[in-house]
């Protein structure tokens, strides 16, 4: 399903980060609730982000694929100690802090989302559902790591959030012309 570019956030940096036009932006104490979780997830940086792409790469094999130094390993230890994992760990769980960071900026925000984007269609060639996929496992390591700091009425903002980089990240997609964008992606 493509997406019209003339309704896409990132096209328009002064949109509030939202997931899709008509959907409400993020409040200010919702920003409040996601900085105030944030900061309990990223005293953890890189062992919350190797959880999150272990689990990901042991439940969504084929997306070991764009990763030449551990695409054959399949043992979670093994993942574990790999430093291509841990960095790419990092460059993730840093991605999300510019971003939560920069709540309060929309512009910066769509800007940062743009260029994960970009990189990723262009210089990886990743399939755009991997985005949507990886959100769904953060917020599943996030809630079973850090239950006291996340509890339904915190995954629903967090769900929020994560719907709305996905937009972004997809709407970069869009923009140099990948045409496999699917909203329904698993």
């Amino acid at each position: 399903v493509e997406k019209n570019p003339s309704t896409h956030p990132s096209i328009h940096p002064s949109i509030h980060l939202s997931i899709h036009p008509s959907t409400e932006p993020l409040s200010d104490a919702e920003r409040e609730i996601i900085q105030d979780t944030w900061g309990q997830v990223y005293k953890n940086c890189e062992d919350v982000g190797v959880s999150v792409l272990i689990r990901f790469f042991v439940s969504f094999p084929s997306a070991k694929q764009y990763f030449s130094q551990f695409q054959d390993m399949e043992d979670p230890a093994e993942m574990e100690k790999s430093s291509q994992l841990r960095h790419h760990a990092r460059r993730v769980m840093n991605a999300i802090n510019t971003v939560v960071e920069n709540l309060h900026d929309p512009e910066k925000v769509s800007s940062v989302l743009a260029l994960v984007g970009k990189a990723h269609a262009i210089k990886h060639k990743v399939e755009p559902m991997y985005f949507k996929i990886l959100s769904g496992v953060m917020l599943e390591v996030f809630n079973e790591d850090f239950p006291e700091f996340f509890p339904a009425e915190v995954q629903v903002i967090w769900t929020k959030l994560m719907s709305a980089v996905y937009w972004h990240v997809t709407g970069a997609y869009t923009e140099v012309g990948w045409l496999q964008v699917s909203s329904s992606a698993v």
